[in-house]
């Protein structure tokens, strides 16, 4: 059964989310991240992801006190990604209560330092973040496009013991007009020992039913459940 895991965006400490990256498409949902994760909590979720959108443009941890802040408060199982870079970052995150990082732009732009963290770390807490467009990898809070292949860059952290990986399909991303399905049963079909998680289009609850009969092992969504058209209720048939 899929496992769901609801995202919580964060710019200047409020749970936000963007269109297809952009920053100039900004919505606050909320002031207060941890009145969202409670209220998720409290409908059976079990884990959640937690993107620091501040620290993936700053290049560095920003908003670790609200990672803290819902570390302490609910016992959500927390993947946290954005902006972490160096060895120093990741000790914050996990100190903070991150069970989980993500690593996407780092694992483009630092391959050395990002190996050492799954060498470390292990792959049950090292996320490997693939943000794609076209099937090629995106960084920087989507803010810089490379002619990396997606496949490729999967096969290379494979060979690094890398087992979990997000996508993001960019152009899905926030537009809630259906995730990359067929993107994700490729990767599973030449990545079957990868857990893969689908993040990005999310629109209804049909869109989740589809990605789990595909065999899709976890998705990401976020504005579907901000904007209603996901009740919480609905989602309870997978947090058993």
């Amino acid at each position: 059964m899929i496992e769901i895991i609801p995202a919580i965006d964060i710019i200047d400490g409020k749970c936000v989310r963007l269109s297809q990256g952009d920053y100039n498409q900004k919505k606050i949902y909320n002031e207060n991240p941890l009145e969202v994760a409670k209220e998720f909590e409290a409908a059976g979720i079990k884990r959640l992801h937690l993107v620091d959108l501040d620290g993936a443009k700053s290049k560095r941890i920003v908003n670790h006190k609200v990672l803290e802040s819902i570390a302490k408060n609910t016992n959500l199982i927390i993947d946290f990604g954005g902006g972490l870079k160096s060895d120093d970052d990741l000790k914050i995150a996990f100190e903070c209560g991150a069970a989980m990082v993500t690593g996407g732009s780092i694992a483009v732009k630092d391959e050395a330092t990002f190996s050492g963290w799954l060498r470390t770390y292990g792959s049950d807490k090292i996320i490997l973040g693939a943000d794609v467009k076209n099937e090629k990898i995106a960084i920087s809070g989507w803010l810089e496009s490379t002619d990396i292949q997606l496949y490729d860059f999967l096969q290379k952290y494979f060979d690094k013991n890398a087992r979990k990986v997000i996508c993001t399909d960019i152009s899905k991303d926030g537009m809630m007009q259906g995730p990359a399905t067929e993107l994700y049963i490729k990767i599973k079909s030449q990545f079957s020992q990868m857990f893969v998680i689908a993040s990005g289009g999310v629109s209804n609850i049909a869109d989740i039913d589809a990605l789990n009969n595909a065999g899709i092992d976890a998705v990401i969504t976020g504005k579907a459940i901000y904007e209603g058209s996901i009740k919480l209720h609905e989602l309870k048939k997978y947090c058993i």
